[in-house]
């Protein structure tokens, strides 16, 4: 490969979330973060140069995105996944979790109720509840090691709750499941059906594996809000950078007017210079990263399935994040997590996170080296091995 991905990055004494928090979320001193969803692995070098020669300018003033950042934005999308966005369209913000929140205030009036499909990344749970709107989930199914969409209960639950909004994650985290054309459209007719707006978060739309083929909502429904950023993609979720195309009008309006009601304005001024560096020079990298993911894919399940069996591998179509099912040690949660982080003395995801459906799954990141992910299967096995 071009690009060295077994380096180990020492990410300590760097205000890392991922590692510099231990003490502080009470966990053992010796522990191996493995939990959220950053990478170990340095930005692409091209992103880093630009970077680099944005830092020794000197000069950190007010910043705004010019012609070469909305073509390489929109350059990305319309050559990797046939979605042909407009300078126009593109609403930037300094995240996706922000932009949600900032939509829900903008789409919805308090008590409204939007609808989520659990078990699925916390946060959306967190600003739905913070604006004080009702909450309203259409749980996957689980069943052999699979996750699937009730139609049924997803159009019962409009209808009965009268839903106004429907945040999609697609493709789902923490689930990895990448929905098809097929399951998309039906989400849509449904929706259309009953007034109710879509906002789909792609965030993970980078990452898809083997024979999957990630779809854009917008390809489905024109009036649909489209989140994406670079962050998950190349690892620069500190630089603070995402991209909603919001193609229909009035939409827009209300978003951007909402933005403009926290006070926000310009972006990060090195958030604007790795966006488009990475959109434009990032694509060698990205397909060098995803043969070297893959393999720590294909390592995790291999180890799991030969060592530690009566853990249940949930193939992930998508992402660079493994849902593992521990119910075949009958263990509540409180100990499942306990003997996670205590026993085996690695930081995870613990499933519950993710709604009460994640109970007795513990989500795991493989985005590290390969020498790391050996280790932390290593300390796995060593504290499950022999538990009855």
């Amino acid at each position: 490969m071009k690009y060295n991905f077994d380096e180990i990055v020492n990410r300590s004494d760097t205000n890392s979330l991922k590692f510099d928090f231990v003490r502080e979320n009470n966990m053992p001193d010796d522990v191996l973060p493995m939990w959220v969803a950053d990478m170990d692995f340095p930005a692409p070098p091209e992103v880093l140069e630009d970077i680099h020669n944005a830092v020794s300018h000197g000069i950190f003033g007010y910043t705004e995105a010019k012609e070469g950042y909305y073509n390489a934005v929109i350059n990305w999308f319309k050559e990797r996944f046939g979605y042909e966005a407009t300078r126009r369209e593109i609403v930037k913000a300094p995240g996706i979790v922000f932009a949600l929140a900032q939509a829900i205030r903008a789409f919805t009036e308090k008590s409204d109720a939007i609808l989520i499909q659990t078990p699925v990344y916390y946060p959306f749970y967190d600003i739905i509840h913070d604006n004080d709107r009702t909450l309203v989930t259409n749980p996957l199914v689980y069943s052999d090691k699979k996750y699937s969409i009730d139609f049924a209960d997803f159009e019962q639950k409009i209808v009965q709750n009268n839903v106004k909004l429907f945040l999609l994650c697609s493709p789902h985290n923490p689930v990895g499941r990448v929905w098809t054309k097929a399951e998309l459209e039906r989400l849509n007719e449904i929706c259309i059906k009953h007034d109710v707006l879509i906002i789909s978060d792609e965030i993970h739309c980078d990452f898809v594996w083997a024979e999957h083929t990630h779809t854009c909502f917008g390809l489905i429904n024109e009036n649909a809000v489209i989140a994406t950023a670079p962050s998950k993609t190349f690892n620069l979720a500190g630089l603070q950078i995402s991209n909603l195309f919001v193609r229909d009008t009035e939409l827009r309006k209300k978003l951007k007017a909402e933005i403009n009601k926290s006070g926000y304005s310009q972006l990060n001024t090195l958030g604007i210079v790795s966006c488009e560096s990475a959109y434009t020079k990032g694509a060698e990298w990205l397909e060098e990263l995803k043969i070297y993911l893959e393999r720590n894919i294909n390592l995790t399940r291999e180890f799991i399935q030969t060592k530690l069996p009566k853990i249940k591998f949930i193939e992930p179509q998508s992402t660079y994040l493994i849902w593992l099912d521990f119910a075949e040690y009958g263990l509540s949660q409180a100990k499942l997590d306990k003997r996670i982080t205590n026993g085996a003395k690695l930081w995870l995801d613990g499933g519950t996170m993710f709604g009460k459906e994640g109970e007795g799954f513990q989500r795991i990141n493989i985005a590290c080296p390969q020498s790391v992910l050996k280790e932390a299967l290593n300390r796995l096995e060593g504290e499950f091995r022999n538990l009855l």
